[in-house]
């Protein structure tokens, strides 16, 4: 328990950092965008604190994956209260953008400070590691330079899981963003939880580029260019034969199939489209910053009213 004591006054003082960086910026709203870097940096802080708990937690110090689950939604919860208004998440920065409701150079510096400051969390967990003030961390601190990388399937089996859980998330972000932040916030976290959980043996989830940068990419088994393609490119870009068999494709198999079945599926399959903008281009019909005219859906409305009742109402 001792341990776990030490971990949770690292996610305080992380949390705290983050909070008043926030406040900080907020003095001065043209600096709006470079909130993006405590966002960032205290997402990818405190997933690296629950990812040490997940690895050695439970043989150095008896805490088992309820834990880790619970932590992690705690996580996720208090990130998305104290950092409101901002992402931390390349792939949401791009969607607010293919939105129209960024432009280019606000993008490219939010982009700058969120990669900026997942490199920063992972440089301060390392040094926080070296400290060495329980087991877990020793233990960590040992293990720094052979982690275990989160992407445990092939390359085409870990993009196309990106994928599909990328469709998936956003589809439910998308629908969730104008509710209220009460009811948006705890399922928002909930639905990143469980994926995080139920694609543990695949790529993880993150769903989020720089989170993966400092979770991950250090760890040998695979190149900088191959996690880029699963972490990066999988969630945001890709390529598609066919929009509507790819739209078939995904929602059939994502809701029949398991998440094993589906990584098997995508050994066979070369319809690889982006998460993210196939999510958008379902949700809206078309993608603004590209398509001006909607694709998907038509403007008139499907119920018409009959000749006889408009000519009796004059």
């Amino acid at each position: 328990m001792s341990g776990l004591n030490v971990s949770l006054g690292y996610f305080l003082a992380v949390v705290v950092f983050g909070a008043a960086f926030r406040i900080l910026f907020r003095k001065w709203p043209r600096l709006s965008v470079a909130a993006e870097f405590p966002a960032s940096f205290v997402l990818v802080a405190c997933w690296l604190e629950v990812q040490t708990i997940k690895e050695v937690g439970e043989w150095a110090g008896g805490l088992g994956p309820d834990v880790t689950l619970t932590i992690l939604f705690l996580v996720l919860l208090t990130h998305g209260v104290i950092c409101a208004g901002v992402t931390g998440n390349p792939s949401l920065t791009l969607m607010n953008f293919l939105l129209l409701e960024t432009h280019t150079l606000p993008t490219l510096l939010a982009l700058a400070a969120q990669f900026l400051g997942a490199h920063l969390a992972l440089l301060g967990a390392g040094y926080y590691w070296a400290l060495e003030l329980n087991d877990m961390h020793m233990i960590k601190n040992l293990m720094s330079r052979e982690c275990s990388t989160a992407l445990r399937v092939s390359l085409v089996q870990g993009v196309f899981s990106e994928c599909v859980c990328a469709f998936i998330f956003y589809l439910i972000y998308l629908s969730l963003k104008r509710r209220s932040a009460l009811i948006r916030v705890p399922l928002v976290a909930a639905v990143l939880t469980y994926f995080s959980h139920s694609a543990s043996n695949y790529t993880m989830a993150f769903l989020n580029p720089s989170l993966a940068y400092g979770l991950t990419f250090y760890c040998p088994g695979f190149t900088f260019m191959e996690y880029s393609v699963v972490y990066w490119l999988g969630p945001i870009f890709g390529k598609s034969n066919n929009i509507f068999v790819t739209y078939k494709h995904l929602i059939k198999k994502s809701l029949s199939l398991t998440m094993r079945q589906i990584a098997y599926q995508a050994g066979n399959t070369d319809i690889l489209f982006s998460g993210m903008t196939l999510a958008l281009l379902l949700y809206m019909g078309h993608i603004p910053r590209i398509f001006t005219k909607n694709l998907l859906y038509s403007q008139k409305t499907r119920f018409r009213v009959p000749k006889g009742e408009g000519d009796k109402k004059k």
